[in-house]
């Protein structure tokens, strides 16, 4: 056989082992989305009251938040308005309505906005707040809450700081997820990754990359995030790191495609320009990447928050770390245990569809309200 009959048979043989490969992931990609297709279609969320309301919303320009819960609002009232931070006063005279929800006060807010809220109360319109983001801005916060009629936080440890303050109703209600932009879908095989992580590095988030960047630079991973430069081993990282802002719909492909994703909350100390938490109030409760996550049908390794339990079983619905070396061993075994890996996957899905959408939540934060 000649030396260029035997290169044309390597190059079908690579060509046919590839065909294989694909195949197999294609399938495996199949019977994934297929079998979470069936738990969302079998596990709907429970239709909530329905409340003769009209309702101003105003979100805080971040669509992964914003449109679930635009969309679970006119779901759940008569009548939902969406308007901008400027023009809330405007639309509030325009539309009377009896209720005005502010997500957040926050970030994208013009310097007049408080001072709109005060005209609105003026007008007999019920003011509410829903922070999303605490505790890692409550020295903004705890100016911004007092002009409200009602409060509500995401975080538990906020609940007494609020009340210390004069505000009158403080509620407790967690973050969701909209489970129309979070979901199983299948992707590109660019987008897949033994583990993924996606999140700004934040200085907790540093030293626990620095602490398993080792471990991680031998496996296919996918680390998305602005300030991952920060690391200390930034360069056994560096050709996984999809740098700056992660698009929505790439955060719900790189979910999909994962065979684990890590969740770190952000630190609570006060990191300079991390955070706005002087006092150092604690975070106890998850954040909104612990339902998205599982809203994706993706397996999950998530440090520990006080309120965790409430909202999902560890070792059935999703995993927990406490240390670094607790991480890589969780990560190394379900790696090697598929079967486990996808079921605890499916059972996070599962409750989460149930249980944590946002039309849940409105409906919870309605109830709340007495409306």
């Amino acid at each position: 056989m000649s030396r260029t009959q035997q290169l044309a048979r390597r190059k079908a043989a690579v060509r046919q082992q590839g065909s294989r490969a694909g195949g197999l992931l294609g399938y495996e990609q199949g019977y994934r989305y297929g079998r979470c297709e069936a738990v969302r279609t079998l596990a709907p969320p429970v239709a909530p009251a329905w409340h003769d309301l009209k309702v101003l919303f105003i979100p805080q320009g971040f669509p992964a938040i914003d449109n679930g819960v635009a969309a679970a609002l006119r779901r759940t009232v008569r009548e939902t308005v969406v308007g901008t931070p400027e023009a809330m006063l405007a639309l509030a005279e325009q539309h009377r309505p009896d209720l005005l929800l502010v997500l957040n006060g926050l970030h994208t807010f013009p310097a007049d906005h408080l001072q709109q809220v005060d005209r609105i109360r003026e007008l007999g319109i019920r003011t509410v707040i829903w922070f999303a983001d605490d505790p890692y801005f409550t020295d903004d916060t705890a100016a911004i809450a007092p002009h409200y009629d009602a409060v509500a936080t995401h975080e538990q440890s906020c609940v007494p700081f609020y009340l210390s303050l004069g505000c009158s109703q403080v509620l407790y209600v967690p973050m969701g997820v909209d489970t129309d932009t979070f979901r199983p879908v299948p992707v590109a095989s660019g987008y897949q990754a033994d583990i993924c992580f996606i999140g700004m590095a934040f200085w907790n988030r540093v030293e626990l990359f620095d602490q398993i960047a080792g471990y991680l630079s031998g496996k296919k991973v996918i680390v998305g995030g602005g300030l991952w430069e920060r690391m200390r081993l930034y360069r056994l990282l560096k050709p996984s790191i999809r740098p700056g802002w992660i698009p929505v719909e790439d955060t719900v492909r790189y979910y999909n495609g994962a065979k684990i994703v890590i969740n770190l909350h952000r630190g609570c100390r006060h990191y300079g320009s991390d955070n706005r938490n002087l006092r150092g109030l604690p975070g106890q409760s998850i954040n909104p990447r612990t339902y998205e996550i599982a809203a994706c049908g993706a397996m999950q390794l998530t440090d520990v928050r006080d309120d965790l339990t409430r909202y999902y079983t560890p070792g059935v619905e999703l995993d927990v770390y406490r240390s670094a070396g607790e991480l890589i061993d969780k990560l190394e075994y379900y790696l090697k245990h598929d079967a486990e890996r996808q079921t605890i996957a499916l059972n996070g899905l599962r409750r989460t569809m149930q249980e944590h959408s946002f039309v849940t939540r409105i409906g919870q934060l309605l109830g709340l309200l007495g409306c």
